[in-house]
């Protein structure tokens, strides 16, 4: 590893915040614009303040912290890009910093080779490894291709209690062929009009990172599923749930009109699209602490402006791991209610 080359270069234009900052499992909430503020994440902040002293700029692909025991750990220099970040997280040299997000991020260095990263539908191909719309743009790039084929009765998706017919309909298998989303089920992203955007590769087993986005790729953007669930909606009632496979499960207890975060934060532009496609809101997050406590933060959010109700999720437990009888008994009395308040 020591006379690997490493192109700083390029690990900085194609590996982004957001992804770094997911790799960690940091959850930050947005600001305003591209920014995002939250605690500070790194092992050298010592400060007993709890104000949200570190900030990314999305679109610049830049963070900062403001904290004085931060800025004096460094030595005056407030942040960096997602180099400097790594270095600091890990405690380390800039090109091992890079070095780890190589190994972490494979994609950044097919994108070099020319590997590609699919399997193309003739006639449009293209690679999961090309960029996606950034800087201020509020939407990502359709994709010209399909990953195929994908096996959607895989003994995972079994373990996970989502049947062929579901995986089907949302076109989500185990994908045996060429680039970064290789050995994975992979879940297509769509956007509010149906266009293919993106793909979720699912590690089957402890292999980091859980889910696999493709390079730039941001789905802070975006929700899963909006476009079947603007399709599907009735009264204006959408229930919005945390994770792909939530979704999934939900959807196929027969709630057809639902929509996941991809993760326990809601962001400036995912409330837009809500607001703007719905009346009626049912938050069906996650049942340990993080899940309780973005159903209140979002709640909080959205109630100036949709009717909201929240699901009581049984005690560290996840939607998904809910049998299908047990998610319709807990969602129908919060549906009925959005269904009186819109007749």
């Amino acid at each position: 590893m020591s006379g690997q080359w490493v192109d700083f270069r390029k690990v900085k234009e194609t590996v982004s915040m957001d992804m770094v900052l997911a790799h960690y499992g940091v959850q930050l909430h947005p600001v305003a614009g591209s920014r995002l503020r939250g605690r500070c994440p790194l092992p050298s902040h010592v400060s007993q303040d709890s104000s949200p002293s570190f900030a990314v700029d999305v679109a610049r692909n830049i963070w900062a912290c403001h904290s004085d025991s931060c800025v004096a750990a460094r030595s005056g220099r407030l942040g960096g890009n997602v180099l400097d970040f790594v270095a600091s997280m890990e405690n380390c040299s800039i090109r091992n910093a890079a070095l780890r997000i190589e190994s972490w991020f494979p994609s950044s260095a097919a994108l070099d080779k020319g590997t590609g990263g699919c399997s193309a539908l003739p006639p449009p191909v293209g690679s999961l490894a090309l960029p996606f719309a950034g800087g201020d743009s509020d939407s990502c790039e359709v994709l010209g291709f399909q990953l195929w084929p994908v096996d959607t009765a895989h003994e995972y998706l079994h373990r996970r209690g989502i049947d062929r017919a579901t995986a089907e309909h949302f076109g989500s298998g185990f994908y045996a062929g060429p680039g970064i989303m290789n050995g994975r089920v992979v879940i297509p992203i769509h956007d509010g009009e149906g266009e293919l955007i993106g793909y979720a590769g699912r590690a089957l087993d402890a292999t980091q990172p859980r889910y696999r986005f493709p390079t730039g790729f941001r789905k802070s953007l975006v929700l899963f599923n909006l476009h079947r669930a603007i399709t599907a909606r009735s009264h204006g009632t959408v229930v919005v749930v945390e994770g792909f496979f939530d979704c999934l499960k939900v959807f196929q207890a027969g709630v057809r009109c639902v929509v996941a975060l991809m993760g326990c934060t809601m962001t400036a532009i995912q409330e837009r699209l809500l607001v703007e496609n719905f009346q009626h809101v049912v938050l069906f997050l996650d049942g340990d602490d993080a899940g309780r406590s973005a159903s209140s933060e979002i709640a909080a959010r959205l109630v100036r402006r949709l009717f909201v109700r929240v699901v009581d999720t049984p005690s560290g437990v996840q939607p998904d791991e809910m049998p299908l009888e047990h998610i319709r008994a807990v969602l129908k009395p919060a549906m009925d209610c959005a269904s009186d308040v819109g007749s």
